[in-house]
């Protein structure tokens, strides 16, 4: 990082900045998986178990489907325990992604030419993103916070 970067991450306008980045960041990707697990509580999680099952694994487990798209989002959002939510999110993804979604990891989209799997891709990656950047200081559990 070259001096003049480095200054102005370090401003009050740079940290201002960073931090409205984080918060976008972390209000995004948790009020769009938020939605899955809104849809999860309508509907029950019915396909989750049943995937589950189908793979060979305890179909109970799927109830921890709340936990990924509804409690760690929410957590997100306020940013308390933001690292940890953001790491319970990303691991949603992957066991998504394996039980669902495997058919489309190496494929293009139907139309558009983008990657099958974007969607998903977006939401493990941003998902990451925030766990390794933390909640910033938007967030309710500052930027000091424990786990934030």
């Amino acid at each position: 990082m070259n001096t003049q970067a480095l200054m102005a991450a370090t401003t009050p306008i740079g940290g201002l900045r960073e931090d409205a980045g984080k918060l976008l960041l972390r209000a995004s990707v948790a009020l769009l998986v938020l939605l899955h697990g809104i849809d999860k509580l309508a509907k029950g999680p019915g396909f989750v178990v049943g995937a589950l099952e189908r793979a060979g694994l305890p179909g109970g487990i799927g109830y921890l489907v709340y936990v990924g798209e509804v409690l760690a989002p929410l957590l997100m959002l306020a940013g308390l325990w933001t690292r940890a939510a953001a790491g319970i999110v990303a691991i949603n993804m992957v066991v998504a992604i394996g039980l669902v979604h495997m058919s489309g990891l190496f494929a293009l989209a139907k139309q558009g030419g983008g990657w099958a799997l974007e969607l998903q891709g977006l939401y493990l990656a941003g998902a990451l993103a925030v766990a390794l950047l933390g909640a910033g200081r938007f967030s309710l559990g500052g930027a000091k916070g424990r786990l934030n």
